[in-house]
């Protein structure tokens, strides 16, 4: 009754783009410039940041992490002789958290 002609259905794909280092960049399932593996679709439905790219294969990386006080240019500005007691004076040390990750 009906000459309909459906067209091809595209190939589905998941990807995973990542940097030089095999740190992942985006998941997406579609064909971007870049640096790419193939990944299931479980691996793409997770879309976990905690992974590396190694010789081709996707890792999962169990981390670690300390956070410790530094000081620097920002950070929330405190009597140099004492880091508990936050001031608006100067001199002021400016201390911020920064967070240290291990694999």
């Amino acid at each position: 009754m009906f000459d309909i002609e459906w067209p091809e259905p595209k190939p589905v794909f998941y990807r995973l783009y990542h940097d030089a280092d095999g740190r992942p960049l985006f998941y997406t399932m579609e064909d971007e410039p870049g640096t790419y593996i193939e990944i299931d679709q479980a691996a793409y439905t997770r879309s976990s940041m905690r992974v590396r790219v190694r010789d081709g294969k996707l890792i999962e990386v169990a981390w670690r992490t300390t956070q410790k006080l530094t000081p620097g240019e920002t950070g929330t500005p405190c009597d140099p002789r004492n880091v508990a007691i936050v001031t608006q004076n100067t001199p002021c040390t400016k201390w911020s958290k920064r967070t240290y990750e291990a694999s």
